[in-house]
């Protein structure tokens, strides 16, 4: 292990993936907090979201709080094509289309390979970290104890890639984009990128009251221009289109052992479910895991709770929103309960 500022790489080494294609010197970046119990029966898988890096998602971790690491031991590995793990940005060959099937076959080896842990008391994820989550209690069914699909969904919906492909036509459409990849920083893009996913994130709602004003911003403009014009700029952004491409091609049931079978791989879960989509959230809608929920008939339990909230999908990350975050906090702790 090479230690790299506050977190660690494990290396992985060349690895075939789903398509087929080797992958050499694949990386997995983590960050681990708190202490692994002797019976190594503590642990918290916290897989990352779109575009976010272990230091975005870290705030959910404090003594007392939604993940304890007084209590437990979390494990946050960080999604290819973040920066931080393989990316297109930190990799010499050409950059693969990976899967969550990939992401989470390493993720496994890590925890295996790296701590010797076998079992995951909870596997907890929002957006992309969600569908990683839905994926593990699919695909290791007998190592999740539990999982807790936040703001997510066992495969990307059509609205949803459809959402993904706006994302990405204003990203593209900047000039540094150029042979089917960035050249240089796109500027302009980045921003229309944005401005995109303002409108998507949050809610009608959210708009409609000038909900943005409870955090201090003076107009909608400025809103906007604070909140979302420089969101993803802090991105490579052929990292970006990487993991848009994995987030479009998430579904659980697409592998070797489900056939595309969806029906049969929500049958394969077995873990307690809890389901948390953001009652106003536009493109993980609630209506897909409300399908999802009726499928799950092997698991310990399952559960439909939204998060009523009018932050949209930002409800399932609502790092300056108390509201939601106790909503958070005491339907995890009655989770872990379970």
């Amino acid at each position: 292990m090479i230690a790299q500022s506050d977190y660690e790489i494990f290396e992985a080494g060349d690895i075939t993936l789903q398509s087929g294609t080797v992958f050499p010197g694949v990386r997995l970046a983590y960050k681990t907090f708190g202490t692994l119990s002797p019976a190594k029966d503590n642990v918290i898988l916290y897989p990352t979201s779109f575009s976010a890096q272990h230091y975005d998602t870290e705030w959910l971790i404090q003594p007392g709080g939604v993940l304890d690491p007084e209590r437990y031991f979390i494990v946050i590995p960080n999604l290819f094509g973040n920066g931080l793990s393989s990316s297109p940005s930190n990799s010499i060959t050409p950059f693969p289309q990976l899967t969550y099937h990939d992401a989470i076959a390493a993720q496994r080896r890590l925890l295996a390979e790296r701590f010797g842990i076998s079992r995951l008391a909870l596997v907890y994820g929002w957006s992309m970290g969600g569908m990683q989550a839905y994926h593990w209690a699919a695909c290791y069914p007998d190592m999740v104890e539990r999982a807790a699909v936040v703001c997510g969904s066992a495969r990307c919906a059509p609205y949803n890639h459809v959402f993904l492909e706006g994302v990405k036509a204003a990203l593209t459409a900047d000039p540094a984009f150029r042979d089917g990849r960035f050249v240089e920083r796109p500027v302009a893009g980045f921003r229309a990128m944005g401005r995109v996913y303002a409108g998507w994130a949050m809610s009608h709602g959210f708009y409609r009251d000038e909900i943005w004003r409870e955090a201090g911003f003076t107009s909608l403009e400025d809103y906007l221009v604070r909140a979302w014009d420089a969101t993803f700029a802090r991105r490579d952004a052929n990292d970006l289109l990487a993991q848009i491409s994995i987030w479009q091609a998430g579904d659980i049931s697409r592998c070797d052992e489900f056939g595309g079978d969806f029906d049969r791989a929500l049958a394969a879960v077995k873990a307690h479910m809890l389901l948390m989509p953001g009652a106003t959230d536009r493109y993980f809608d609630v209506r897909d895991n409300e399908d999802e929920l009726g499928k799950l008939v092997s698991a310990k339990s399952a559960l439909l709770h939204p998060i009523p909230s009018l932050h949209g999908h930002r409800a399932g990350n609502p790092v300056s929103n108390p509201r939601d975050h106790a909503f958070l906090k005491a339907e995890i702790a009655e989770l872990l309960s379970r």
